[in-house]
């Protein structure tokens, strides 16, 4: 029987990610000769996040997380939000102002 307190799910949310301490026996299981399903429920882990795991693991060698794929963002939504605000508030301002005050 699951309770609030130990069911993974309600706890982590959806954009968390397990620790490195958690995903161990995961992979531990794989190589025992666990199914899926039996690692899902010995260790109260969803079936698709012990799949990708076990996935991860197989393609890359290892369960680390690793960095984003694709173009870095170097400005925040934050910060084009200012930057406009700024050039809107007051047009005759040179760039060297408006870079200094950001």
């Amino acid at each position: 029987m699951q309770t609030a307190s130990t069911n993974i799910c309600e706890r982590m949310g959806r954009s968390q990610e397990l620790s490195d301490s958690k995903r161990g026996p995961v992979i531990g299981g794989h190589l025992g000769n666990k199914s899926i399903r039996d690692i899902s429920w010995l260790l109260n882990i969803p079936r698709s996040t012990v799949s990708g795991i076990i996935t991860k693991w197989k393609q890359l060698g290892t369960t680390a997380t690793q960095p984003p794929s694709g173009r870095p963002r170097h400005m925040t939504e934050r910060g084009q939000r200012m930057l406009k605000h700024t050039v809107r508030r007051s047009r005759q301002l040179s760039a060297e102002l408006i870079a200094k005050d950001l």
